[in-house]
């Protein structure tokens, strides 16, 4: 009897929980049920540690490519700097011409060689690393390397150029230059004698003129030929013209420029002033 009046609480207080929509469950040591899981869910909330961002990957230091050497000189260039390139290119028989101070075709294939010898990018143009290994092979060019074709400035007029009409001789810089009080009308490369037969310092006068001389003693034509020390004179030099300063006269002050040795024979008169000087 007793038992049947529990059965018949039992599924009354089911009846109840199911129109109240609870659930039941289980309880703690203090009788508190535990709070209820949400709708829904089936797994537990997630942990601090797992609300956290995932660590990007590492990533590799990126590394730059190594910029190419300075070009300090190329085809199309001209100036100072050229015509040293070309002297220490010389020195070491990679360019066989003067220098002129000019980047040209030659220059580029003398550069292109040295380059390729030494293991450098054949490119003919000169860079910071070409210029530093031919920097390391030779000398400082001298004033006579760097001008061995001629083309020097003139140098500063002696002081005794400065008045009348004057033949300014420099052997500083291999330079004849015609003046009138002390103004400067031309200026030409010249040639002088060797060691053994030097051309004569200081101050002479032009004494004779002869258009188409012949040397007596060498035998050797003369052309435009102004005399001012004896047998030396200004003149014309064909050798002069062809060899450049791979020769030298006998004492005479050789012009290889043919047009303004004929142009300067013109002017000049017998009497003008003729200096030469270092």
């Amino acid at each position: 009897m007793r038992a049947t009046v529990m059965r018949g609480s039992l599924a009354v207080a089911g009846v109840i929980a199911l129109v109240g929509g609870c659930r039941t469950g289980a309880v703690d040591s203090a009788g508190k049920q535990p709070p209820p899981k949400a709708h829904g869910s089936a797994s537990p909330a997630p942990s601090d540690d797992a609300k956290e961002p995932a660590p990007s990957p590492s990533r590799t230091p990126s590394v730059r490519p190594t910029p190419p050497p300075k070009v300090l000189m190329a085809r199309g260039a001209s100036g100072g700097k050229v015509r040293e390139l070309q002297a220490r290119l010389r020195q070491i028989a990679w360019l066989f011409e003067g220098p002129n101070g000019k980047y040209g075709p030659a220059t580029t294939k003398a550069v292109e060689g040295f380059q390729g010898k030494r293991g450098l990018p054949r490119t003919g143009n000169t860079d910071t690393v070409t210029w530093a290994r031919l920097v390391r092979m030779t000398h400082t060019p001298t004033r006579d390397e760097l001008y061995a074709s001629g083309g020097q400035p003139a140098a500063k007029p002696d002081p005794r150029c400065m008045t009348g009409r004057v033949v300014c001789i420099s052997k500083t810089s291999r330079t004849l230059t015609w003046m009138i009080d002390g103004k400067a009308l031309m200026t030409t490369d010249v040639r002088f004698g060797s060691q053994f037969t030097p051309t004569r310092e200081g101050v002479f006068s032009v004494y004779w003129k002869s258009r188409h001389h012949v040397s007596t003693i060498y035998h050797t034509a003369m052309p435009y030929a102004m005399f001012f020390s004896g047998g030396q004179a200004v003149h014309y030099s064909a050798d002069f013209a062809a060899r450049g300063y791979n020769g030298a006269s006998h004492g005479c002050v050789n012009v290889r420029d043919e047009g303004k040795i004929a142009s300067l024979f013109a002017q000049v008169r017998n009497g003008d002033k003729v200096v030469v000087y270092w």
